[in-house]
């Protein structure tokens, strides 16, 4: 019997979407909602076993590891469920301040003005030195 066996029945207490996924929004300590992502089975456990935010990328079909590229990780400070069980909450540490690909501190940025979604928190570093190859 593996570790993994044992975490079963936590992780089917959660209700999975018809496609094996459940929504994650991370916070981080100062309770700033700074991202939303979806997370498979796999992902979770990862997650639980690292320490650190393990999501599933939707467009590369894989287990994407927040910060294997930029150097922005989140560590795992708390992981709650809403009441249905269909919804996780992460509380993180946010290491190096940026949760966003855009450079920001949050991916929730864009406010509506009038009719127009204004970026409203400022870029903390340009992407193009995060992402350089």
């Amino acid at each position: 019997m593996s570790d993994l066996d044992n975490f079963q029945p936590w992780l089917e207490a959660l209700k999975w979407d018809a496609d094996g996924m459940i929504p994650a929004i991370a916070q981080d300590d100062n309770g700033r909602v700074v991202m939303f992502a979806w997370m498979n089975r796999d992902s979770l456990q990862e997650t639980v076993r690292s320490g650190n935010a393990v999501y599933w990328s939707r467009s590369r079909r894989r287990l994407w590891r927040k910060g294997e590229e930029s150097g922005h990780f989140q560590k795992i400070r708390s992981i709650r469920t809403d009441c249905d069980g269909d919804v996780l909450l992460l509380t993180i540490e946010q290491v190096g301040g940026i949760a966003c690909h855009t450079g920001r501190a949050s991916c929730f940025f864009n406010e509506l003005n009038g009719e127009r979604w204004v970026p409203v928190d400022p870029v903390l570093k340009d992407p193009k030195e995060i992402y350089a190859k």
